[in-house]
């Protein structure tokens, strides 16, 4: 059997100051298994995926193809987000190789753990994920918000694995299939575990960010749990109907008390009662509404079949 062609997807935004420090490691890697012969070097690549920077990020690129044959890369046409830009470098991959890496651009994930992804894949498995084992170099805030999150993932239904972000090896088979999912709001954590075949983990521990800055602050991380959610579960929608039936079981029983109650002569006016049921019940319909909303509004995005991405560019190998 011939040692599999293994392309290291790497997504960038904005990543002119790390890449450089970066890009090396990966390559490094690469010749690493390679020399072990657990993937044929010659086929390898790193695959970067410029998702709209705009700084001198896909110029970095082009010089690192130009300078080694190993680097490659694509460049989307404007800012898609980070799960649309590791689809597009997914998808890219999937044709040329026989099993992919996804790993972000940052050097916080071990890289060293893709000795242990590639012998999980040679002994049978077709999706690896990277699971962190120690959060240690997260500040309190991103590490509480973070467990809390995935917590909260799993309660509302969505199936993620704990601790895991979007380090994973994926074979290329696995790759053909996740294209078969046809959605615009997508959430690769959630959408992983619906592909199916065999699959395993690989704890490694967390490192700092080695150049610039995070590209997640609050604000995005927000609005991925948002997007997982509304995606991939319908829980919510649940939940609206379970406390419309407690509220409407908790009116039927408060229309009875106030008509009892004037009956037997006990009514008295009461202006902050009232102010305080319709309060309540108006803040409860806006939540409400606004949950439904947000799945409207998915629906509203999903039947318009706009792209996911669009390449705009490739590095020059590529175009060959």
């Amino acid at each position: 059997m011939n040692a599999p062609v293994l392309y290291i997807v790497v997504p960038c935004y904005n990543e002119q100051e790390v890449l450089p420090k970066t890009a090396p490691l990966f390559l490094n890697k690469l010749i690493e298994l390679g020399a072990k012969g657990n993937i044929d070097p010659e086929n390898s690549r790193v695959l970067f995926v410029d998702d709209g920077s705009r700084d001198s990020t896909w110029e970095i690129i082009n010089t690192l193809s130009e300078n080694d044959s190993h680097y490659k890369g694509i460049k989307l046409s404007r800012n898609r987000g980070h799960q649309n830009a590791l689809l597009a470098g997914l998808f890219e991959a999937a044709t040329q190789c026989d099993v992919t890496i996804s790993i972000d651009c940052d050097g916080q994930d071990d890289i060293n753990a893709m000795d242990q992804m590639v012998e999980e894949f040679l002994n049978g498995s077709e999706i690896v994920y990277g699971v962190r084992s120690d959060r240690s170099s997260d500040s309190f805030f991103k590490r509480t918000t973070a467990q809390g999150f995935y917590k909260f993932l799993n309660w509302m239904g969505v199936e993620v694995v704990y601790n895991h972000a979007d380090y994973r090896l994926m074979s290329a088979k696995a790759v053909k299939e996740l294209e078969k999912f046809g959605e615009v709001n997508i959430y690769l954590r959630g959408m992983v575990p619906f592909v199916g075949f065999r699959s395993t983990s690989v704890a490694y521990v967390r490192n700092e960010r080695l150049a610039g800055k995070s590209h997640y602050p609050l604000r995005k991380m927000l609005s991925l749990a948002i997007n997982g959610i509304t995606s991939l579960s319908i829980k919510p929608i649940r939940l609206i109907t379970a406390l419309g039936f407690i509220i409407a079981i908790i009116s039927f029983v408060a229309v009875i008390w106030s008509v009892i109650s004037f009956f037997v002569g006990s009514t008295v006016a009461g202006w902050a009662s009232t102010v305080s049921i319709v309060c309540f019940l108006g803040g409860i319909q806006m939540l409400c509404i606004g949950i439904i909303g947000e799945y409207i509004g998915k629906i509203y995005l999903e039947t318009k079949g706009r792209p996911r991405f669009i390449v705009e560019e490739k590095t020059k190998e590529e175009e060959k």
